[in-house]
């Protein structure tokens, strides 16, 4: 990488970026470099200039250059370390799942699945997850203490939930990954589990659950995050089976 930065190296944004990001402020900038970590100009792991190289080549403000990569970050295209820089967290786009899987796989082959990726996602989480993500989730974990009678709304904000976990890793194969559950999730079989399994009590428990999860994550502790995500599949497994038996 040139020791000084140069804009004009940066591939000019398409029309679709151009209208997400007008003028020359932070969503123009970040839509620049987005497109320039799309494009492989900086490739996952390449480390940005520094703020100040960006501010001068861009000629903007620092606190301009600051809000473009919040934003980068904000959408898991870089991250961010303190005292380091910033690191381009992108590994380029991946197939979308199979309609004819989605239709295949079962809620229980489902949960399975969550038991073998998100107890390690959770641990990443609790050691990259940031300030600001805590707070999202902070409010997400209010909004779902309200939804104990629409079974509905409990089950979209517990899919948003476990996504920003996925999130939070900063690891991309995982994010996607547990994009791709979500989808299965929305399938028909699970609106039929739903009315099964969701009564109030039931989601009062689900969310002391979610609360012990970021608890561990605000106290960074991976063991404990892997260990309380584990307890809340494993409870969820069980009340499948209920389900199904019943």
């Amino acid at each position: 990488m040139a020791s000084e930065f140069d804009v004009s190296e940066l591939p000019e944004l398409s029309q679709d970026k151009l209208s997400l990001a007008p003028g020359r402020g932070a969503s123009a900038i970040a839509g620049r470099l987005r497109q320039a970590i799309e494009t492989g100009v900086y490739a996952d792991g390449d480390q940005l200039p520094p703020e100040r190289q960006l501010a001068t080549a861009f000629n903007a403000a620092r606190s301009t250059i600051r809000k473009a990569l919040n934003q980068l970050e904000e959408s898991g295209f870089v991250v961010r370390r303190v005292g380091s820089g910033t690191y381009v967290n992108y590994s380029g786009p991946l197939a979308e799942p199979s309609a004819d899987i989605t239709d295949l796989i079962s809620p229980l082959q489902v949960i399975d699945a969550r038991l073998a990726i998100e107890p390690f996602m959770a641990r990443l989480a609790a050691l990259h997850a940031t300030g600001r993500d805590l707070d999202s989730i902070a409010a997400l974990l209010d909004r779902l203490d309200q939804t104990r009678d629409d079974k509905v709304a409990f089950s979209r904000l517990d899919s948003e939930f476990h996504q920003v976990l996925a999130r939070c890793s900063r690891n991309p194969l995982l994010l996607h990954l547990y994009s791709q559950i979500n989808e299965v999730r929305t399938h028909a079989q699970w609106a039929a589990m739903r009315e099964a399994i969701l009564t109030p009590a039931q989601i009062d428990a689900y969310n002391a659950q979610h609360r012990a999860i970021f608890e561990a994550l605000r106290q960074r502790d991976p063991q404990a995050a892997a260990d309380c995500i584990r307890a809340h599949l494993d409870k969820a497994h069980k009340d499948l089976l209920g389900a199904e038996s019943g």
